[in-house]
């Protein structure tokens, strides 16, 4: 049957991004996939990271970059990039923002994120 998520759990996260899960560990318990509604405040970084998860991020307006071996990789709104389980991996917007969409695979979890200090 058809399940209606009326409303998101914000996951609070320091740097002042807002992080609104609609599927995922917190909000439904699903540990197979995470969907999330993200809004990054101009100039946003967060630290290195390596997470055991396939990361899609579908960019709604503004733009995100994704540091990573080779370089940075920029979406703009209407773009997505596609992240791999066990890269190495930084995420950060630039001055004007972003709103975003965050699919993973599995579900995001904080002690599977694996950032770096």
């Amino acid at each position: 049957m058809p399940r209606l998520i009326s409303e998101p759990t914000q996951i609070p996260v320091p740097g002042g991004k807002i992080i609104s899960e609609h599927v995922g560990r917190v909000n439904t318990g699903s540990v197979a996939v995470s969907v999330a509604h993200m809004v990054a405040p101009a100039n946003w970084d967060e630290p290195y990271q390596r997470p055991e998860f396939d990361e899609i991020t579908l960019v709604l307006s503004g733009s995100v970059t994704v540091d990573h071996e080779d370089g940075p990789v920029t979406a703009v709104a209407g773009q997505s990039i596609l992240t791999s389980a066990g890269e190495r991996i930084r995420y950060s917007c630039g001055p004007e923002g972003a709103e975003y969409v965050a699919v993973c695979l599995p579900a995001f979890a904080p002690d599977i994120v694996n950032r770096e200090d």
